[in-house]
């Protein structure tokens, strides 16, 4: 797995999620994007290219939800398997009692989907710590970039990582992830559980 920690298990701190010594730029509309460094035609297609139909109409997918980022859907992607797939668009406190199953050893990858509306967002970030009887196992952060609002599913997936394997690595772990961002707005957290076993059966 990625990088391990040695503290006791710990409800997610900002420090834990934010680097304290990263100051993030000051958050901006999209209409204050679009009129900066308008004498610069190479910059002003770039932004209208990463903007598309964002910087002409405001894309809203859910008026009654006034967040930038809803987070839709997390899954487990491994190769020549179907993927499995937490909804987490509902009640997230339920989702500790779904146990997804992982075979020792195998490579597998984390796929994000969300939806970014209303306006751009800088610097999104998925934070993963991973705990076996209370202790802290595994952490990983992955800086997923910034993204313009879009009627369409938007999807961030992680880099493949090693499920632990051998007879002591067997056994439930419990996982928190937080969807966060540079300007430290926690878009969603939620914890669930996987399994880890010698077969997928």
């Amino acid at each position: 797995m990625a990088e391990t920690e040695t503290k006791h298990a710990e409800p997610h701190h900002d420090e834990d999620v934010h680097d304290s010594n990263y100051q993030a730029p000051p958050e901006k509309t999209i209409e204050e994007i679009m009129a900066a460094d308008q004498e610069d035609e190479s910059l002003r297609r770039y932004k209208e290219a990463l903007l598309g139909a964002a910087q002409a109409e405001k894309i809203v997918v859910d008026p009654n939800d006034q967040r930038k980022v809803i987070v839709k859907k997390l899954a487990l992607v491994v190769d020549g398997r179907d993927d499995m797939e937490l909804d987490l668009s509902g009640d997230i406190s339920q989702l500790k009692k779904q146990l997804f199953v992982i075979k020792e050893g195998v490579q597998y990858k984390v796929r994000i989907d969300f939806i970014v509306q209303r306006e751009i967002v800088h610097g999104l970030k998925y934070v993963q710590k991973t705990y076996r009887m209370g202790v802290p196992v595994d952490k990983m952060t992955h800086m997923v970039g910034s993204y313009p609002p879009k009627k369409e599913i938007q999807f961030y997936l992680t880099p493949a990582e090693e499920a632990p394997s051998g007879m002591v690595s067997r056994g439930t772990y419990s996982v928190s992830s937080v969807f966060t961002d540079d300007d430290k707005h926690i878009h969603l957290k939620w914890d669930w559980t996987f399994e880890i076993k010698k077969d997928w059966a």
